[in-house]
């Protein structure tokens, strides 16, 4: 299943724009495999028909719902260099060498880092980390970078979460005589660069067919080939072989936190990494969700996307780049809740930095004309604004405005401005950047169909905002983008029935991300009673059906939009949305998230 739904499908509850411009459409599903699960796996009809709209055949349900590592586990030696970089790691490790790990300063650089960190502390060998200040380096490896490590002694780098487009870099380490293994999992566009090893999934000639992995699930998978070398040169004969499996929460942590579509082999190391977490046994997790105020628990999905992994990002956004690494690498309780702990302070300014530069975004987006139906992308740029929030706000516009959003932070004494954007289904923001930059437009830029990265000057933004806006209109069909933008629907509730029962039988798909989108529900002529504005923007409310029952809900953010008016006036309205739990003072019930609202009279 590609996500959208055909053309000619009809329309949910009859809604073809709702408030928010977009249509309602049923998630389309084989009715055959829907039987089928239903009746191999005793499945209610539908459980069963979610679970055939997520494109799981007949044979792959009991998998799917119960993952194991034995049943999916890839054999590493398919991954294209992945013997080359085991063998490599291992001669390093047997000669005593001084090896270091290079990261990215995201969650996925910091999880990856810390895997390998402590694989080779079981073997008895301090690694230590290098993560690259996001401001005064920029991503990925450098020639300086190389430079600073083979002056500290380094005879061999492996880099995660980043290396595979380093050509330069590399060639840089080639000439100082310095070893490099890349681990990375970002698309490649040509051959793999010269170096020891690159293990990269999404590489051309990689036969793994691993490529939605996060790097911290490649990480995971050279770990099992790490053991299988150093087992075939018998160097477990005197010492335990590393337990994989404890470490399992930290592949989980970069495969949600790096939005990666949750299939497969994939899948299993999200789910039971999820499972690892729950014993809350790694010093630097239990720290931050500590710090956050959260009681330990079975750990979800939303602990590692909304808990865990904003407070890691954190250091990388707005203060030092290596903290993540270091709070999940350490097993000192003590250094953990330190770190920790400036980890979420940093996080609180992350938010306020954040909400200022959003606010400005909007007036000014709003002062354009950027909600025009005829402005293909918005294109919003303001003097100071952090390099590291720039691309959350981008994607809160873009929620808000439904097409794509660059949002640049101008630095007036170099004259120019670094963005991030942000794009909507049906419009490749990333081929536009890349073009963009071929044509001079940019001075650098690039990234893939729903993220980019572009570096401009401040008096080309103008002609900046005018190339994305022809190239988007002139690449996409409207109609068609509306209909990837689609709301895709997997059952019609009524408030009385969005019961504790019903959330746990669709949890049975957790954890949820693309490729395995959470289950939305849809309410028909409710009305929203006791509404009460948050600070924020949100609303929380009741959602009360014809019989009378009620439902507890909020809507994120929406409160100066159509949808929140709507809400707030109290009419009978269609709405959809996600079951989430509701434990607060033991309740354990449930809280629908409101995610679109549709007036029907305007059907």
């Amino acid at each position: 299943m590609d996500g959208s739904a055909p053309s000619d499908t009809p329309a949910f509850l009859g809604v073809e724009r709702s408030l928010s411009g977009r249509q309602w459409r049923e998630r389309p599903y084989d009715p055959a495999v829907a039987r089928a699960h239903a009746q191999s796996l005793g499945l209610g009809e539908p459980l069963a028909r979610a679970l055939a709209s997520r494109g799981v055949r007949p044979e792959e349900g009991a998998d799917f719902l119960d993952p194991t590592l034995r049943a999916l586990f890839p054999d590493p030696s398919s991954f294209a260099d992945m013997d080359a970089a085991a063998s490599a790691i291992v001669d390093a490790l047997e000669r005593r060498a001084n090896i270091h790990v290079f990261a990215d300063y995201d969650v996925d650089g910091a999880s990856s880092a810390a895997l390998l960190v402590r694989w080779f502390r079981e073997m008895g060998h301090d690694l230590p980390l290098y993560v690259p200040d996001r401001l005064t380096e920029g991503y990925g490896p450098s020639p300086r970078a190389f430079d600073t490590l083979k002056a500290a002694g380094a005879d061999l780098v492996i880099t995660v979460d980043c290396g595979a487009a380093a050509e330069i870099a590399l060639a840089h380490a080639a000439d100082i005589q310095l070893g490099v293994v890349v681990i990375d999992h970002h698309l490649m566009r040509g051959e793999a660069p010269a170096c020891l090893a690159v293990v990269n999934p999404n590489r051309a000639d990689c036969r793994s067919g691993q490529g939605n992995l996060a790097a911290a699930g490649v990480v995971f998978v050279l770990l099992a080939a790490l053991n299988r070398e150093a087992r075939r040169r018998g160097l477990f004969e005197e010492r335990s072989e590393p337990d994989l499996r404890r470490w399992l929460d930290l592949a989980a942590l970069g495969a949600i936190c790096d939005v990666t579509a949750l299939t497969g082999f994939n899948r299993a190391l999200a789910r039971l990494g999820l499972q690892v977490m729950s014993s809350w046994a790694n010093p630097g997790l239990k720290a931050l969700l500590d710090v956050a105020g959260s009681e330990p628990g079975e750990a979800k999905s939303n602990h590692a996307g909304f808990i865990l992994g904003p407070r890691i990002n954190a250091g990388g956004r707005i203060g030092r780049a290596d903290l993540g690494a270091r709070l999940l690498s350490t097993d000192d309780p003590t250094e953990a809740m330190a770190l920790a702990r400036e980890l979420d302070a940093l996080n609180i300014a992350r938010r306020e930095v954040e909400a200022e530069v959003t606010e400005a975004a909007v007036r000014q987006g709003e002062a354009m004309g950027v909600e025009d139906p005829s402005v293909a992308a918005a294109v919003i740029a303001g003097e100071g604004w952090h390099p590291g929030v720039v691309g959350i706000v981008a994607g809160r516009l873009r929620e808000r405005w439904r097409k794509p959003v660059v949002v640049i932070g101008l630095d007036t004494i170099n004259g120019i401005g670094k963005g991030s954007g942000r794009s909507q289904a049906g419009y490749n923001l990333g081929r536009a950047v890349q073009q963009a930059f071929d044509e001079g437009v940019v001075l650098a830029g690039g990234g893939h169909a729903m993220a980019a990265g572009l570096t401009v000057r401040i008096d080309r933004i103008d002609a900046l905002r005018d190339y994305l806006n022809q190239t988007l209109s002139a690449q996409t069909d409207t109609e068609a983008a509306r209909a990837l933008d689609a709301v895709l629907i997997d059952a019609l509730i009524e408030p009385g029935a969005a019961d504790r029962a019903l959330f746990e039988s669709f949890e049975k798909l957790a954890p949820f991300g693309p490729g395995n989108p959470e289950p939305v529900f849809a309410l028909e002529r409710v009305r929203a009673v006791d509404v009460r504005p948050m600070k924020g923007g949100h609303l929380r409310c009741l959602l009360r059906g014809a019989d009378g029952r009620s439902l507890r809900a909020v809507a994120w953010r929406c409160a100066d939009q159509e949808s929140g008016q709507a809400l707030a006036a109290g009419d009978a309205l269609n709405i959809v949305g996600r079951l989430k739990p509701d434990d607060w003072n033991g309740r354990r019930g449930v809280q629908f998230e409101i995610d679109d609202v549709a007036d029907p009279r305007r059907a």
